[in-house]
């Protein structure tokens, strides 16, 4: 992902505190029920990583039993692969089958198709839509939240074309928003209307954790439930400082009401995300107590952190 990526001399210059929850996070929270844990949910956006083996799969796995490696791992999958393509259910039904295989409590949650959000931008978009609710539902309980991220000028003047294309959504379909346009974040007022627009349909927001995008880091809720995707800088210290940050904030969401999160790295060169994915699950089970499964390297990692 290069989406937010500055030169390597300008992440030392980076603000990376995370700012104060919302008014509507806190409104969101407040009213939520509160559970014991929350569920939690941490992966990759990819399985197909030639980088990987010798990682966390073993030297000589092909490439079509990737993914059988990877649900040993990781509960969750940022599934960016049917981005690109509209899924087939054939398909479906086979990355299913392999979770089933080895993991009983995975979730696969989907990025919308490209055709719908990028190329037809919402608009018309009723067969394609229907194409992909019917392919992504083969995945049966293995379907987590789906994600719908929208283009960089898709801004909010746009934001009727958003509101009609979401009551066409089932409501019963658990789905996030990702915006990009700078607008979104800069004009309080189409700040507001998006949040609130969310909150209505009740369909969550997606916070990205850029270095380059720091308004994405919103922190708005209008849903119970969190989906971060976080984008590191290659093992650079900053990112274990600021997945203690977020370690922090989601164990306060969690006394809140906090009902799930999903929480996703990626890298600029994603060979080393295993390896931040690790600290993120040890923490996360040290602060709240849960037991997330860690990753299991290949060779035994000497002092990674």
């Amino acid at each position: 992902m290069d989406f937010g990526k500055v030169p390597a001399e300008q992440i030392s210059e980076i603000d990376f505190a995370l700012p104060e929850d919302s008014p509507l996070t806190k409104e969101i929270l407040q009213q939520s029920s509160r559970l014991d844990k929350p569920q939690i949910y941490v992966g990759c956006a990819k399985w197909g990583r030639k980088e990987w083996l010798g990682l966390i799969y073993p030297e000589k796995t092909k490439e079509a039993r990737f993914l059988d490696e990877y649900v040993k791992h990781f509960n969750s999958i940022e599934l960016n692969a049917v981005f690109y393509n509209m899924p087939k259910k054939e398909q479906i039904k086979t990355w299913r089958e392999k979770a089933e295989a080895e993991n009983k409590d995975f979730k696969f949650c989907p990025k919308f198709t490209r055709s719908i959000s990028h190329i037809r931008r919402l608009k018309n978009a009723e067969d394609d839509t229907s194409r992909y609710l019917e392919s992504i539902y083969e995945f049966g309980p293995y379907l987590g939240p789906s994600f719908l991220q929208l283009s960089d000028n898709f801004g909010p003047k746009n934001i009727d074309v958003l509101k009609d294309y979401l009551y066409t959504l089932p409501r019963d379909l658990d789905v996030f928003v990702e915006v990009r346009h700078k607008d979104w974040f800069e004009d309080a007022e189409a700040r507001q209307a998006l949040f609130k627009l969310l909150k209505e349909v009740k369909k969550g927001a997606i916070i990205t954790d850029a270095t380059g995008r720091r308004d994405c880091v919103h922190m708005e809720l209008p849903t119970p439930h969190a989906f971060i995707r976080f984008v590191g800088n290659g093992l650079h210290p900053t990112d274990y400082t600021r997945i203690d940050e977020w370690i922090e904030r989601i164990s306060s969401w969690a006394g809140q009401g906090l009902q799930s999160v999903y929480f996703f790295l990626h890298q600029h060169d994603e060979k080393d995300t295993p390896i931040l994915a690790d600290y993120t699950i040890r923490k996360l089970n040290e602060k709240l107590g849960t037991q997330l499964k860690s990753p299991d390297f290949v060779k035994k990692q000497s002092s990674l952190f």
